[in-house]
Parts: C-alpha cells; sequence; structure tokens
C-alpha cells in the first residue's frame, strides 16, 4: 500500500458562533466567551468563527451588547488564531439587500475591528450578489471565502458545483466552502463533490454541514480522505444535534494517520469543562431543547435545516396549528420548487417556510402571500438556479414588474441617508453599521447604552472613543 503524504486536517472552530446560533438561540454573551478565548487561542485551530451570522442581532436584540464591542475585545485576546465571520453577501447580516456602500464599509470595519476570514454566501447562490463583498475583502486585506449554499435538486448536479467553483476562483475568492446548513451531504458524495472540486481549482476547500441528519462525522471523514483542507467543528458540549461534529472526537479520529491535526486533547479538555457547565444550565433553562441534540432523519426527506425546523414548530404554536406539521413539511418543497429550486438558508429557508405555513392554514396555496415570497418572485433577492412557476408567479405578484439585473443597481448610496438619521446616538463610526441592518433594534440599545451611561460617573464612561461598557 503506497503512504500517503502528511496533510494535517486543519479545524475552525464554531462554539464561538453557529454552535451556540444552532443549539442556544444564539445567547452566549461576550462575558461567557472572554475568559476562554486565550486557551482557544492556544489550540492551534485554522480559525476561530466569532463572529456575523445572528450573533449581531442576537447581541443588540437580546443580550444589549455592543457586537463590535464583542469583536474587538476577542480580537484582543487571540493573539494567534485568525478569526472569522459568516457574511450573507449583499445582505450582510440582515435581511435585505443594501447598497454597495454599505456593504463596502461594513467590510471595511469587520476587518479593522479584528476580522480576517469572511465567509460570505447569497441564499439563491446568485454569485452577483457576493461581487462587492469580496472586491471589498481583497480590498482591505481579508481572506474572501465564498460559501457555495449546498443543496439537493434536478439542478444541482456536479457540473453545476464545479462550474460555479470555476466562477468562484476567478472573482478572486481565497478560498471555497460548501455550506451544508441542512446536513444533506452524505459521505460518498461528499467524496466525489470535494475530488470534483479539488480537480477543478486551486484554492482550498472547506467543508461546513451540521449533525441534524446524522451523518456529519461519516461525511467529514470522507471529505478529509478526498482532500478537503479545513473542516468545521464545535467543542462537544455544544456539538451535534442541530450543531456540528465535536471537534475531539475528529481530532482523535485523525490521530496517528497522515490527516493528524496535532492539537493537544488535554487542552480541548480542559476548554470542553468550561463550556460544559453553560450547556447544563442551558438544558435546565430550557433555553437548548433536548430536541435539537436528536437526529433529525426528516431532515433528509424535505431538505429542511434544522433551525427551520423550530422555526416551524414555534410559527405553528402560536397558530394552534401543531397537528399541521407533516402537511407543513410535505408543503415546503413544493413552495421552494415553485420560487425556483433555491437553497434553504437565511432569509430563503424563513421565506419558503413562511409561505409553506400560510398555504397549509389557509386551506388554499397562495391566498395569503407574504411580502417577502412577491420579493423573491419579483427577482428582488436574485437570480434562482431554476424559472419559478409561472402560475404562482402570476397569482402572487400579477403584472408587477420584474428584475433581472443584479439587485443591488437599483439601490442607490445609503449611508448618507442612515448617517443623518441616527447622528444624534452616534458614539463610534461602526453604530451606523448596526442602525443600517436594523434600525429599530439599534435604536433601543443605543438608548438603553445612554440610559447606562448616565447611571456612571462621566470620568468612567470614555464616550469620546466609543469605548462605552456594556
Amino acid at each position: 500500500m503506497t503512504e500517503i503524504a502528511k496533510k494535517p486536517i486543519k479545524i475552525t472552530e464554531t462554539i464561538l458562533r453557529d454552535a451556540h446560533q444552532s443549539l442556544i438561540a444564539t445567547r452566549m454573551s461576550t462575558e461567557q466567551m472572554l475568559p476562554i478565548i486565550e486557551k482557544l487561542d492556544n489550540v492551534g485551530y485554522h480559525s476561530l468563527e466569532c463572529w456575523g451570522g445572528a450573533t449581531f442581532d442576537a447581541s443588540l436584540r437580546f443580550l444589549k451588547e455592543d457586537p463590535w464591542d464583542r469583536l474587538r475585545k476577542i480580537r484582543e485576546r487571540a493573539k494567534k488564531t485568525k478569526l472569522q465571520m459568516l457574511f450573507r453577501g449583499q445582505n450582510i447580516l440582515g435581511y435585505r439587500p443594501y447598497g454597495d456602500d454599505v456593504v463596502e464599509y461594513f467590510v471595511q470595519k469587520s476587518i479593522a475591528n479584528g476580522i480576517d476570514i469572511i465567509r460570505i454566501f447569497d441564499c439563491l447562490n446568485d454569485l452577483r450578489n457576493l461581487q462587492t463583498a469580496v472586491k471589498a475583502s481583497n480590498k482591505e486585506g481579508g481572506h474572501a471565502q465564498v460559501a457555495l449554499s449546498y443543496t439537493l435538486g434536478d439542478a444541482y448536479t456536479l457540473e453545476y458545483w464545479t462550474s460555479m467553483a470555476k466562477q468562484i476562483e476567478e472573482m478572486g475568492a481565497d478560498s471555497i466552502c460548501i455550506k451544508d446548513m441542512a446536513g444533506l451531504l452524505l459521505p460518498y458524495k461528499a467524496t466525489e463533490l470535494v475530488t470534483a472540486l479539488k480537480e477543478t481549482v486551486k484554492i482550498p476547500i472547506q467543508l461546513h454541514t451540521h449533525y441534524t441528519s446524522g451523518v456529519a462525522s461519516m461525511t467529514y471523514l470522507k471529505a478529509v480522505e478526498a482532500g478537503v483542507d479545513v473542516i468545521d467543528c464545535a467543542m462537544s458540549p455544544f456539538a451535534l444535534g442541530t450543531s456540528q461534529p465535536a471537534t475531539e472526537v475528529m481530532v482523535e479520529t485523525f490521530k496517528g494517520t497522515p490527516y493528524d491535526t496535532g492539537y493537544d486533547q488535554k487542552l480541548l479538555a480542559e476548554i470542553a469543562d468550561y463550556f460544559r457547565p453553560m450547556r447544563d444550565e442551558a438544558l435546565e433553562t430550557g433555553l437548548l431543547n433536548p430536541k435539537n441534540l436528536g437526529v433529525n432523519i426528516k431532515t433528509l426527506l424535505y431538505q429542511v435545516p434544522g433551525g427551520m425546523l423550530s422555526n416551524l414548530t414555534s410559527q405553528l404554536k402560536e397558530q394552534h396549528a401543531e397537528d399541521k406539521f407533516y402537511d407543513v413539511l410535505e408543503e415546503v418543497p413544493r413552495v421552494r420548487k415553485d420560487l425556483g429550486e433555491c437553497p434553504l438558508v437565511t432569509p430563503s429557508s424563513q421565506i419558503v417556510g413562511t409561505q409553506a405555513v400560510f398555504n397549509v392554514i389557509m386551506g388554499e396555496r397562495y391566498k395569503m402571500v407574504t411580502k417577502e415570497t412577491k420579493d423573491v418572485l419579483s427577482g428582488k433577492y436574485g437570480k434562482t438556479v431554476k424559472p419559478f412557476n409561472p402560475e404562482v408567479q402570476k397569482k402572487c405578484i400579477g403584472d408587477g414588474e420584474i428584475i433581472t439585473c443584479r439587485p443591488a443597481d437599483l439601490i442607490g448610496n445609503e449611508l448618507p441617508k442612515l448617517e443623518a438619521e441616527m447622528e444624534k446616538y452616534k458614539q463610534q463610526d461602526e453604530d451606523v453599521l448596526s442602525y443600517a441592518l436594523f434600525p429599530q433594534v439599534a435604536t433601543d440599545f443605543f438608548k438603553y447604552r445612554e440610559a447606562q451611561q448616565t447611571k456612571m460617573d462621566a470620568n468612567v464612561a470614555d464616550t469620546e472613543n466609543g469605548a462605552y461598557p456594556v
């Protein structure tokens, strides 16, 4: 048997972002994170995913924290490891497309405050919605990683993925991530996909998945053997279920093989000991639902990501229609097909899920149509891989105008107007970006921040530098 050359697998640690976003609704506070950063920094990770995704919204809305302040504090303590964030292309961290000036400024400020790697994705895999963020990241000296939202369907062939990868490389991306948000990538399919991508592009390939369907660890094993460069894992207390495979398990799996990470299990055990009480407390308070920890094979049947499953459950509960759960699950793939067979990831997953709920509850499909569904069918989110169902499009938007250009081409510069609207609350440059993404939530936070500062001695609150206590 020929000996395989040494190729230690690199790991991105998700405990500070996706792991707690997937399991405890993004409720881990900065205060809980900071004491363990130095140990995490000593592991030798490829990167620490610690920002972006839903952390920005949750920090402001539920934790009354400034997300920019969190990033700066983590950066202060993580001196060796690259910091990574998740970025929704033209939607940034919000739920609508923003003007190019806002996207560019957000990238600039993210990198200035400590981000090294920006993972950029689009919910429709419309590469036009990624260009501005990639260019801005290149300009600022950041690492632009473009994520392909992995999904299944007639259109999503091996040729589709390799053609996309080639275009991403030509766009100027530094690496590619296969973003398998619903845990749909099966082990042997991973071998096939990674092998094809490695033959197509020269830039590194990273794989991100969720344990929801129960196959993720096996998928990682096959992907690593096929030559993937980096995998996303979570420390064991916040691993599995709707989160990622456990870091320690993957480290042990590859020990003594050509893929040996060389990470210290003793150090990893100390880190796990730190997070375990948080997990136990989350279970006791009900923040961590044990249901989110099991294997949900419906994911493979209905292609519904874990976070979307819990959203559907709560929407049906509000409508006193929990008995309609399976009807809604069966409606989701139909709505998805009507909307051009888009991948199901924020915000398309919420749009398709909510519309499926309405279709079932109203007893007639598309009798009630959300604004977001109309926006998708009007092309406001971009181009889907397959055409929309023309009958559904006609029923929902009539003879309304259809956008065929890049949606952001129709949005002018937004920063001057935003700056004017929130001027009285501004304490740091970044505040305008918080306001741009979540106007109401950010305004509430700014008022809270002011109230906290007036309670303090003026000498302590260094408002001039925006270094305010949270």
